[in-house]
């Protein structure tokens, strides 16, 4: 069945050299190949201003530049952000797009009444977190707890409704082979394929 996917680009780097944006584009052409809709949010290529204050997180406008953005994520069935690992999260950057498009009225609604909870309205979306990093991924599972990731999934993406919320980790992405890239790819691409 085919699915509405979004794919977020989340480096900071515009360069086309990036793995991050290599392993986008093969989930992304992996998808297509299968029949799925598929848009594309390359954050290096976008201008927008950060957050400062509650007051234009609450009632303010998401940004021109983000509206596309904002739009893609209500009409996603299955969203996926590839992003490296900066100092044990995302970079600021990513975080910067996820405060501004994860507004009240798009990603959840405040409760109508006092001791009730926030409202989710991305329930029945499904994301997938990809991540490239200098350490062994396992060392960032084991030692580090994931806690960058765990951020993003419980705070962000579940909070506004999104699961499952599966992960993808590359660890020892400096010093890897081309033929590992290669493989990295093709793992990402039959991903796309499966809309997973």
């Amino acid at each position: 069945m085919s699915r509405r996917i979004l794919v977020v680009i989340g480096h900071p780097d515009p360069s086309p050299d990036r793995l991050c944006r290599g392993l986008a584009n093969a989930y992304a052409e992996g998808a297509g190949q299968s029949g799925h809709a598929v848009r594309q949010v390359d954050l290096a290529a976008i201008d927008f201003p950060m957050l400062r204050t509650m007051q234009e997180f609450e009632h303010g406008a998401v940004p021109d530049g983000l509206k596309d953005a904002a739009d893609a994520i209500v009409w996603a069935e299955h969203i996926v952000f590839v992003f490296p690992l900066w100092l044990g999260t995302m970079p600021a950057l990513l975080k910067a797009f996820l405060e501004q498009v994860m507004r009240p009225g798009t990603a959840f609604a405040y409760p109508d009444g006092a001791g009730r909870l926030p409202r989710t309205l991305l329930r029945g979306r499904s994301a997938r977190v990809v991540v490239t990093m200098g350490m062994p991924s396992f060392v960032y599972r084991l030692w580090f707890l994931g806690h960058g990731l765990a951020g993003m999934r419980r705070s962000v993406l579940r909070f506004a409704g999104i699961s499952p919320v599966r992960e993808t980790l590359f660890g020892m992405v400096a010093g890897s082979s081309d033929a590992t890239r290669a493989k990295w790819i093709a793992q990402m691409r039959k991903l796309g394929q499966l809309a997973r």
